[in-house]
């Protein structure tokens, strides 16, 4: 009997149903598995998720704002790029700030910790008594010809204040006396002032702030239950305070119940997510901008995204929100630095509490409060803190030990290439 070889260069294929073609095709099938498990192990995939993510989120937020803003842009300023140039200019003014912010050392924050808590209690109380009302929200001030939202900026201050503080407590915070004071009265005085003009968006979003930093300090589990209840009970006394926000609270489990009055931006909101399908209208195909979806481009972006990308581009949006939260988690779990742990779960719990807030209204399953989505919504006092945060946990992950060797090495050898 004679065997025929193989011709050079080439390879024999395993015979139907032998006992090689059944080892190589799990082997195949499970390589990309490994694959992944190894580059997310890698010292430097922390620091590029949160990159990657942002610079994603931005952009898709430019987009969105350009185009959910146009109509309303050429309709009051007589240019569909008016409010997209805006949002530019803050972007231009973000990013060097982020930047700084990523390398500004962890020392540096915790001295200006204490006194960015100061600059934010003072511009909450000129905001409180010196305020513009916008939509029923005493939120905003104005400082000359340009109005600010000071409650944005306070989010990333207490965030630095109450880290700093934990961090310098480390090692007597089995004392729930430590835990307490002065974290909680000083994040409860600028809920209070928050409160006073009305803002319940605002003020639920700080006290997620608190209670996610409590839970990462260890507070007793009972505290939580008596924090809910009370703060459950502070809702329903400020939403009572004013018809207009009583009405939207009780009317987003059926926004067609009232279609023409208070449900009129929910149902809207459903109709725009509902015509878009799998892959969307397209963009720029939104026609709910037109008119019927009131602030189309702040805080209903999400619903103009979901009518022009679809349910794609909805998810896309969520998971990069996910994958910034995974890849700050991670840089907070690997620290041994408490004032980094402690910051970068300060704010991830406000980033994701915001943009679950948001995508919760949009869907008729929270009520609408009015809460921008993080680096999509336009908005400039709501994004520039949002990237000063995102380069702080930037700055975070690249200055981890083995992240930092890896980033020393990879400029070495970049640098004997060149010389090469």
């Amino acid at each position: 009997m004679t065997t025929t070889a193989n011709p050079p260069g080439t390879t024999r294929a395993p015979a139907p149903g032998s006992t090689e073609e059944n080892d190589v095709g799990p082997s195949s099938r499970f390589a990309w598995f490994a694959a992944a498990r190894d580059a997310m192990d890698r010292p430097l995939t922390a620091y590029y998720l949160l990159l990657g993510a942002s610079g994603l989120l931005l952009t898709i937020g430019l987009i969105m704002v350009l185009s959910a803003s146009s109509v309303y842009s050429f309709r009051v300023f007589d240019n569909s790029y008016a409010i997209v140039t805006r949002q530019l200019i803050w972007v231009a003014l973000g990013l060097p700030a982020a930047w700084v912010a990523s390398r500004l050392s962890t020392r540096w924050l915790k001295r200006l910790a204490f006194p960015a808590y100061l600059v934010a209690l003072v511009l909450l109380l000129m905001t409180a008594f010196l305020g513009v009302t916008v939509n029923g929200n005493q939120n905003w001030l104005a400082l000359g010809p340009v109005q600010i939202q000071p409650s944005e900026i306070a989010k990333l201050a207490l965030v630095l204040w109450a880290a700093s503080t934990y961090a310098n407590k480390e090692r007597r915070l089995d004392n729930l006396h430590q835990v307490m004071v002065p974290v909680v009265p000083g994040l409860l005085l600028a809920t209070l002032l928050v409160v006073v003009g009305h803002d319940l968006g605002t003020a639920l979003v700080f006290m997620a702030i608190l209670l996610g930093l409590l839970w990462v300090v260890g507070a007793p589990a009972r505290f939580f239950a008596f924090s809910l209840s009370i703060l459950s009970v502070v809702a329903i006394f400020v939403a009572s305070t004013s018809s207009e926000r009583l009405g939207r609270i009780t009317n987003f489990v059926d926004p067609f119940q009232d279609y023409h009055d208070k449900g009129w931006q929910p149902a809207h909101g459903l109709y725009a997510l509902s015509t878009g399908g799998f892959f969307g209208q397209g963009i720029g195909a939104s026609q709910q901008k037109w008119g019927d979806l009131p602030e189309a481009h702040t805080d209903f972006i999400f619903a103009v995204l979901g009518e022009e990308l679809g349910l794609v581009g909805t998810l896309l949006v969520i998971g990069l929100f996910l994958t910034i939260a995974y890849a700050a988690v991670r840089v907070a779990r690997d620290t041994a630095d408490p004032f980094v742990r402690y910051c970068t779960f300060g704010i991830v719990v406000w980033l994701m509490g915001q943009m679950i807030i948001n995508v919760g209204m949009v869907l008729a399953l929270l009520p609408v409060i009015g809460i921008p989505l993080p680096l999509v919504s336009y908005g400039g006092s709501a994004l520039l803190p949002s990237l000063v945060a995102l380069g702080l946990l930037i700055g975070f992950a690249r200055r981890e030990p083995e992240a930092a060797r890896a980033l020393a090495h990879r400029k070495r050898d970049r640098g004997r290439s060149l010389v090469g």
